[in-house]
């Protein structure tokens, strides 16, 4: 009997174990950190022993952990503890007053760094009056405020002399200073790669030690515990996040699985080694939950800032023209090279696609790399999966193709105000065909995309899937594409099991099953059984990872 005794035994519950051969059961049995029974309570009947550790679920939910299929570690724990917030839907006056405020507390000639504006703002902020204003409120301190599609900041005359940005300073390949149309003075506009300009400048000055760091990484890991999250994907792991992610491990704290994905080109926002040198040391930074397995490509930038690619041009603009569509970042070629590399390496490829054109190029050059080398397991990612033309429907299953459905947008947002500036009302609502992709059998995974989302919480996601209304109550009454919106059961498959499936943790995790890592999470309420509007405020009272308590509420 000792030998048999499980460690964890979870009794009267109501567990939707995500696994379609037994979707309901009562009771579960954990040893080692695996499921070794589950079922009604027959199943756990004789694994209690003395020191067994037996949790009465009082009927409560019981569900496997999230799978986020898309956040941004580092950036999101540095946000959180150490940057200023505001939300997309901030006005312009009141994202100044946050300056002032923060500008007040701050030492002298320290950076102060922040986010998020929305993308609607762009055009007001793009002035040498609202330059002013900030230049103001920040005292005499640098600023630099991150966008709320974390690809363009805004910052001061004094963060522009410091990162040597005048009139006189050439537009960097693949991104744009904002000017004045009349004198050329730039506004503090800094556009995708011109981000990088500023950020690299920061970077360099010291601002960030190596403590921020382990810091960032370990805040990030409780907030996404906390929110049932017990596996992930970083979407753009570079060197000093695979290193704190192993070495989280190391020291047995690192509490989700964890995959990561590696930049094949540096991105304009992080700094260091990146290609075929990085994924050249991915095994150096391999553990037991740390699994270095992917490839990030960024093929286009976003709508809002007219850099997402698109089949059809974007609205009129004095400086661009009429006929403007956007263009991706990558050639096919080399799109096709990098993805034969990667599959050669048993490497997935998470591919940022913005635009419908960006997504086209992506599956085409898919395509190519699939006549060539035929079937593979490995699953490809196209990331954000959120304006597609509709003949590239059909080809995500044909091509086994996943669709990213981050971030946590499919409803009305400053966001998407911005894309209507940009693309024109109509087209701007086509965003998100998710019932679309799934009834042509589409993988669909669920990922937050946070920071860009200023929290993972995936009960705001699972609602918005389902109702296509903003769960916050801004936007009251307006939907976005309602015939897209999917059921509660296949929206929990997408946080789950899906993405499990994404990124090649099924057989470990994703849903309650015996040999699967005993990854729970305990609901305050059944969210099967409530109003769909009502989604967004479920909470998790706890998350077990490996069978352990990680997270609890008080």
């Amino acid at each position: 009997m000792p030998e048999r005794s499980a460690d964890l035994v979870l009794s009267n519950g109501r567990i939707c174990t995500l696994d379609r051969k037994r979707p309901w059961a009562s009771s579960v049995a954990v040893k080692g950190g695996r499921i070794v029974a589950v079922g009604e309570a027959e199943a756990v009947a004789g694994l209690s022993g003395p020191a067994t550790r037996v949790v009465d679920l009082g009927g409560a939910m019981l569900m496997p952990g999230i799978v986020d299929v898309h956040a941004h570690l580092m950036m999101g724990g540095q946000a959180e503890l150490f940057e200023l917030r505001f939300p997309p839907t901030a006005s312009f006056e009141t994202l100044i007053a946050r300056v002032v405020e923060a500008a007040a507390k701050a030492p002298e000639n320290s950076w102060i760094i922040g986010g998020q504006w929305g993308s609607d703002l762009l055009p007001k902020l793009n002035t040498l009056e609202a330059l002013a204003a900030l230049d103001k409120a920040s005292q005499g301190r640098p600023v630099m405020l991150r966008d709320d599609t974390y690809h363009n900041r805004w910052i001061n005359s004094r963060a522009l002399r410091l990162a040597g940005v005048s009139a006189a300073t050439p537009d960097p390949e693949k991104g744009s200073i904002g000017r004045d149309p009349a004198t050329g003075a730039p506004t503090g506009m800094m556009i995708e790669s011109a981000a990088g300009i500023v950020e690299s400048t920061i970077a360099k000055s010291g601002h960030y030690t190596e403590e921020m760091d382990r810091a960032a990484m370990a805040q990030s890991i409780a907030t996404l515990n906390s929110y049932g999250v017990t596996a992930f994907l970083d979407a753009a792991a570079m060197q000093p996040i695979l290193a704190a992610l192993k070495g989280l491990d190391d020291r047995g704290e690192l509490t989700a699985w964890s995959v990561s994905a590696m930049p094949a080109v540096e991105p304009s926002f992080m700094f260091g080694i990146a290609g075929d040198e990085l994924i050249a040391l991915r095994d150096q930074y391999r553990s037991v939950h740390a699994r270095p397995d992917f490839v990030k490509v960024f093929l286009d930038g976003v709508p809002g800032a007219r850099t997402a690619a698109f089949h059809e041009p974007y609205t009129n603009d004095p400086i661009l023209g009429c006929c403007f569509r956007g263009s991706t970042i990558v050639t096919v070629p080399d799109l096709i090279r990098w993805v034969g590399k990667c599959e050669k390496l048993g490497l997935g490829v998470k591919i940022h696609c913005a635009g419908d054109a960006a997504v086209s190029q992506a599956l085409d050059a898919i395509d190519v790399v699939r006549s060539f080398n035929g079937p593979t397991k490995l699953v490809h990612h196209i990331a954000h999966a959120s304006y597609i033309a509709p003949d590239d429907i059909a080809r995500f299953a044909e091509l086994g193709v996943a669709a990213d459905l981050s971030p946590f947008l499919w409803y009305p947002t400053s966001f998407l105000e911005g894309h209507k500036q940009t693309m024109g009302e109509a087209r701007a609502l086509r965003f998100w065909p998710n019932k679309d992709l799934l009834e042509a059998g589409a993988l669909l995974a669920g990922g937050s995309d946070w920071p860009v989302m200023p929290n993972p919480d995936p009960w705001d996601g699972i609602e918005g899937l389902v109702t296509r209304r903003n769960p916050s109550g801004e936007f009251k009454g307006a939907a976005l594409w309602p015939e897209q919106a999917l059921d509660v059961a296949t929206a929990l498959e997408i946080f789950t099991i899906n993405s499990a499936r994404a990124i090649g943790l099924a057989d470990t995790v994703g849903s309650i099953e015996i040999g699967k890592s005993a990854d729970f999470i305990k609901l305050d309420r059944n969210v099967l059984d409530i109003p769909a509007d009502e989604i967004a405020d479920t909470k998790v009272l706890t998350t077990w990872f490996e069978g352990r308590v990680v997270y609890e509420r008080s």
